[in-house]
C-alpha cells in the first residue's frame, strides 16, 4: 500500500478536529451555495462504488472557505507557514469551482503526502554487525510498540535481532516487549525493575556482539525533554554503549506521536543534542 493510500485512509478514519471541522466547512455553506447551482446529476456506478454520493454537500471554492481552512489547519497545531501553504495548493486550480468533503479530504491527504514523501524511507541498514537501534521518545509516544514492529520485520527479512529491555523503570514496557519478542521469536534481555539502563545496554552490547547479532534494538524509558535528569540519564546510555562500539548508536530513532503538533519540533532539537537523532518514527496516524 502506497504512503498516499494509507495516509488517505486513515484520515477518513479520523474523527478528530480536522475530520469534523473539514466537514463543517463545507456543510455550513453548502445550502448557499447549493442554491445557485443546477441540480448535481445522479452518480455512476463507479461514482457509487466509492461513496461519492450525489447529494453530498458542497460549497464553492472562494476566498472565504480558503481563511476558514487556513485557520482550521492553524487551530490542529499545523504551524502558520504550513497551514497557509497547504490551503494555498489545495485551493490551487479549484477556486470558484464547487467542491464536497470527499475531494476537500483528497487533496488534503495528497498534499500532506507531497510534504513527508520526500523524506519518508526506510531505516538504513549498515554491514556493521551489530547495528545497533536506540530508540527515544517521549513518556507515551509508542516506542516499545515500536520497537516489536521493528523486530518482526527485521526478523521475517532473515535478520538476526536482539531487544534490550531499556525501560527499567515501567514493568508493564518489559512484560510488552517479552510478548513481541515471543512472537517474533526474538530474544529479550531485560534487568530487576528500576535496573541502572546503561548497565542494561552494556550487557546487550556484549550478547549481541558475542552471539553475532545483525541488530539491537534498545528501548529506553520515556522522558520529557525538560527534564534534565532524565535526559542526562539517556546521554549516560549513549556513552556507555560508545565504550563498547566508539560508532554506536548506528541510527537513533526518535518516536514522536503524530497528535502532538508544534511541540514535536521542540522535541527533536531536544533529543537531537543528546542522542544524535537520525530518523523519525511518527505514530497514532490514525488519530491525527
Amino acid at each position: 500500500m502506497s504512503f498516499f493510500k494509507k495516509l488517505k485512509d486513515r484520515m477518513f478514519r479520523s474523527s478528530d478536529k480536522i475530520g469534523a471541522g473539514l466537514d463543517a466547512l463545507v456543510e455550513d455553506a453548502a445550502p448557499t451555495a447549493a442554491a445557485a447551482q443546477p441540480e448535481p446529476a445522479k452518480p455512476g456506478l463507479i461514482g457509487r462504488l466509492l461513496g461519492r454520493e450525489a447529494d453530498e454537500p458542497k460549497r464553492i471554492m472562494d476566498d472565504a472557505m480558503l481563511e476558514s481552512l487556513e485557520e482550521l489547519l492553524i487551530e490542529a497545531d499545523m504551524g502558520v507557514d504550513t497551514a497557509t501553504r497547504v490551503a494555498a495548493n489545495i485551493a490551487e486550480g479549484r477556486m470558484g469551482r464547487r467542491i464536497g468533503t470527499t475531494e476537500l479530504k483528497d487533496a488534503l491527504a495528497a498534499e500532506v503526502a507531497r510534504i513527508m514523501g520526500p523524506v519518508a524511507r526506510p531505516m538504513p541498514l549498515y554491514p556493521k554487525r551489530p547495528q545497533v537501534v536506540l530508540v527515544v521518545g517521549v513518556n507515551g509516544s509508542g516506542k516499545t510498540t515500536t520497537i516489536g514492529k521493528l523486530a518482526s520485520q527485521f526478523k521475517a527479512a532473515g535478520k538476526t535481532v536482539v531487544i534490550a529491555a531499556g525501560d527499567t523503570f515501567r514493568a508493564a514496557a518489559v512484560e510488552q516487549l517479552q510478548i513481541w519478542g515471543q512472537r517474533a521469536g526474538v530474544p529479550v534481555l531485560t534487568a530487576p525493575e528500576g535496573s541502572d539502563p546503561a548497565s542494561l545496554a552494556f550487557d546487550a552490547m556484549t550478547r549481541a556482539q558475542e552471539t553475532g547479532a545483525d541488530l539491537l534494538l534498545i528501548d529506553t524509558a520515556g522522558r520529557l525533554q525538560n527534564r534534565a535528569d532524565l535526559m542526562e540519564e539517556l546521554a549516560k546510555i549513549v556513552r556507555v554503549i560508545r565504550k563498547k562500539d566508539e560508532t554506536a548508536p548506528h541510527n537513533t530513532l526518535l518516536v514522536l506521536d503524530a497528535t502532538t503538533g508544534q511541540n514535536a519540533v521542540n522535541q527533536v532539537e531536544t533529543f537531537r543534542k543528546l542522542a544524535d537523532v537520525s530518523g523519525l518514527i511518527m505514530t497514532k496516524l490514525d488519530g491525527t
